[in-house]
């Protein structure tokens, strides 16, 4: 498996049908999309990202596909009540390609934590070096060990590595 591959990472999640899962940092919408197809249409996918074109792409895209089941939202992951969800309104939050990105790294984890339901999943799936211009810069790589440490510290508790590709790690973790 070269570079990761979403429908294969969030097959590991073991979504429930009608599960309410936030795609922090949705980006391009890889992830969304496979989680749209996971959860069914009962379920529901709440992408967030600050880049509103990403989004506007992500929506025709999803409207393409027939997935009916996501909802983009406009906002700021780095700030408390920045992604406009209520408080536990979710069962799992999956943060991908992201981590090394955000500046704001503890409140960043603190709203992934205030969004997610008691006994929640985190799904983080970020680079694990720097491939020669693929990916971050070598000095802004967070590393598996950083994100566990950096979630620990807002109330998670890492329940088990998954396969996330040959460039990447992934991890689940889960609220306390």
């Amino acid at each position: 498996m070269g570079f990761s591959d979403p429908t294969v990472t969030i097959s590991q999640l073991s979504l429930a049908p009608g599960a309410q899962v936030a795609d922090l940092g949705s980006g391009s919408g890889f992830y969304a999309l496979a989680l749209a197809r996971e959860v069914g249409d009962s379920g529901r996918v709440f992408a967030v990202d600050v880049q509103k074109d990403l989004l506007t792409r992500l929506k025709t895209q999803a409207n393409k596909e027939h997935l009916y089941n996501i909802e983009v939202i406009w906002g700021d992951l780095e700030r408390r009540g920045g992604t406009k969800l209520k408080d536990a309104s979710v069962d799992d939050v999956v943060i991908s390609n992201v981590l090394f990105q955000i500046s704001e790294k503890d409140a960043f984890a603190d709203e992934a934590r205030r969004i997610v339901k008691r006994g929640g999943r985190l799904l983080i799936v970020d680079w694990s070096d720097s491939f020669g211009g693929m990916g971050p810069q070598p000095e802004h790589i967070f590393t598996e060990g950083e994100a566990r440490e950096l979630f620990e510290r807002h109330g998670f508790v890492l329940e088990r590595s998954i396969e996330a590709g040959e460039h990447h790690y992934g991890i689940i973790m889960r609220t306390k």
